[in-house]
C-alpha cells in the first residue's frame, strides 16, 4: 500500500504524508468509506497521545470526518488500547489513534481500529487509499457530522483495566515505580495501580507536548531502574508513549523485556492449568524463550514482526497469549489488543498471588545474548536483504560460524528506513563481532 505501513501511517510532522492537509483528506476519505459501508449514520472515535502536534491533527481529522457526514467522539489523550476498547464500547464504526508510539515528539502518525477494537482490515485500508485520490466532496450542510467530547473516558478505562485482574485481587504491600514516558498513560496507569492497593511512585508523568519518550519509557528504562533502587521498590513498570508496550525492571533494576514477560505469564497460567493452547512470539523472540517452553512442553510459534501478525496467528490457532520482545503483549482473554497497563496488571497479579519476586519468576528462562544494529537504507531494502549476493553470502558464513547454536535475522523495518541486523548466540563476544561484520556488508550493499 502507498501510505499504510505495518502500524498505520507514520512520519515526521510537516513532511508528507504527516501534514495537516493530508490528514484532513485522510479523515474525509476514511469517513467516506465508512459511511458507504454503513446503513445508518456512523460515528468515529478519536484519541491521541501527548504530542503537541496531536492538537493539530485532531482538528484536521475532525474536519475531514465531518465533511464526509460522520459524527466524531473526542477522547483526548488516551492510551492506544483504551481507544480500541472505547471504540467498541461506545459503538463507533471505527477508532482513530493519533500517535507515533515510541518515537520522539517530532514524529506523529495515524492508525485505525475497526468497530470491534481490532486493527483495520487491509481491504478497508486499500479503499481509504483509493478515496484519497478522489477530489474532496463535502456533504450537504444538513448532513455534516457533529463532534462531542467524552468527558468520562479516563474513568471508563480505569474501571476496565481494574476489571482484568481476578476479582478480589489486591496489591497491598507492593511498592511499584511507574514510568509513564510523559505519554498517554500518565493519568490512568498510576490511578489503576493505586486503586488496587499498591504504593505507587510515578515518574515521567508530566507531559508538556515535547517530552514524550524523551530519555524515559520502555525504550529507555535507565531512569526507572535508578528510581526502583532509590525507592527500594519491589519492581518498576515502563510504558511507551502511547501505552501499548510495557517493559519491567526487578527490585535490583534489571530489565525484564517482553520475552520474559511472556515466559512469566505463560508459566503461571500453565502451572494453574489456565493456559489456552500455546504462545505466539515473532522471528525476533529470543531463542531462550523457545527453549524454555520446549522444556515445559508449551507449544510455541513464531509470526512476522508486528503485533497485528501475532494477533492473526493467535486468532488462527485459537490461542490467547503472545507478543514481542519490545513489550507488545497480547492477552486476548483480557483485551482485544495489546495494552501495557493490562499486561503489567497480569504480571503484578502473579507476583501478588505467590509473593515471589519478579526476578525469581523469570529465573527459569535463560536469554541468549542478542545484538541488533540498525543500518540506514535508501531505496529497496527488501532487495538488499533477499537478493544481494554479498549479503546472502555473509549471512551463510555467519550461520556457519554459529553452528546451529544461534540465529541471524535481517529484516527491513516497517516503521523506519533501516534494515535491522540481528545476531543471537551463546557467546556474547562472537555475537557482537558477527553483527558488526554483517552490518558493514549490508551498508556496503545499499546504493549511494
Amino acid at each position: 500500500m502507498k501510505y499504510f505501513g505495518t502500524d498505520g501511517i507514520r512520519g515526521r510532522v510537516g513532511e508528507p504524508p504527516i501534514t495537516v492537509d493530508f490528514i484532513l483528506k485522510l479523515g474525509w476519505a476514511a469517513g467516506t468509506m465508512l459511511a458507504e459501508r454503513s446503513a445508518d449514520r456512523c460515528t468515529v472515535v478519536i484519541g491521541k497521545d501527548t504530542r503537541i502536534s496531536g492538537y493539530l491533527f485532531e482538528s484536521a481529522l475532525e474536519a475531514g470526518l465531518s465533511a464526509a457526514g460522520v459524527d466524531v467522539l473526542l477522547l483526548g489523550p488516551m492510551p492506544t488500547p483504551a481507544i480500541a476498547h472505547l471504540t467498541r464500547s461506545l459503538g463507533g464504526a471505527a477508532g482513530i489513534v493519533i500517535s507515533a508510539s515510541h518515537n520522539a515528539y517530532e514524529d506523529n502518525g495515524i492508525k485505525f481500529f475497526s468497530g470491534e477494537g481490532l486493527k483495520l482490515d487491509d481491504d478497508l485500508q486499500r479503499a481509504i487509499e483509493s478515496a484519497l485520490d478522489r477530489p474532496l466532496e463535502q456533504v450537504a450542510p444538513h448532513r455534516l457530522g457533529r463532534a462531542a467530547r467524552v468527558d468520562d473516558a479516563v474513568g471508563r478505562y480505569i474501571e476496565y483495566c481494574k476489571g482484568t485482574v481476578t476479582w478480589g485481587t489486591r496489591f497491598e504491600g507492593l511498592k511499584i515505580v511507574l514510568d509513564c514516558a510523559n505519554g498517554a498513560t500518565y493519568r490512568i496507569a498510576p490511578e489503576v495501580f493505586r486503586e488496587l492497593g499498591a504504593e505507587v511512585v510515578a515518574i515521567h508523568n508530566r507531559p508538556d507536548g515535547l517530552n514524550i519518550n524523551e530519555r524515559c519509557g520502555s525504550t529507555d528504562p535507565a531512569s526507572l531502574a535508578e528510581s526502583v533502587r532509590a525507592e527500594s521498590a519491589d519492581l518498576g513498570i515502563a510504558f511507551d508513549g502511547d501505552g501499548d508496550r510495557v517493559v519491567l525492571v526487578d527490585h535490583d533494576g534489571r530489565l525484564i523485556d517482553g520475552d520474559q514477560i511472556l515466559y512469566l505469564l505463560a508459566t503461571a497460567r500453565h502451572a494453574a492449568g489456565q493456559l489456552i493452547g500455546g504462545v505466539v512470539g515473532t522471528v525476533m523472540t529470543n531463542l531462550g524463550l523457545e527453549e524454555a517452553f520446549a522444556r515445559l512442553q508449551v507449544p510455541f510459534e513464531r509470526s512476522r514482526v508486528g503485533d497485528r501478525y501475532v494477533h492473526e496467528m493467535l486468532a488462527r490457532k485459537g490461542w490467547v497469549l503472545g507478543g514481542e520482545s519490545s513489550g507488545h503483549i497480547l492477552c486476548l482473554d483480557r483485551a482485544s489488543t495489546g495494552c501495557g497497563i493490562v499486561s503489567a496488571l497480569q504480571v503484578v497479579e502473579v507476583i501478588a498471588a505467590g509473593r515471589q519476586s519478579l526476578a525469581a519468576l523469570v529465573s527459569g528462562m535463560h536469554k541468549y545474548p542478542q545484538v541488533m544494529i540498525n543500518v540506514p537504507v535508501r531505496g529497496d531494502a527488501r532487495r538488499v536483504v533477499d537478493q544481494d549476493p554479498a549479503v546472502l553470502e555473509a549471512v551463510r558464513e555467519a550461520e556457519a560460524r554459529l553452528a546451529g547454536k544461534g540465529r541471524v535475522i535481517l529484516r527491513p523495518s516497517g516503521t523506519e528506513p533501516v534494515v535491522r541486523v540481528t545476531v543471537e548466540g551463546r557467546d556474547k563476544d562472537e555475537v557482537g563481532r558477527l553483527a558488526d561484520e554483517l552490518a558493514e556488508v549490508v551498508a556496503g550493499a545499499i546504493p549511494s
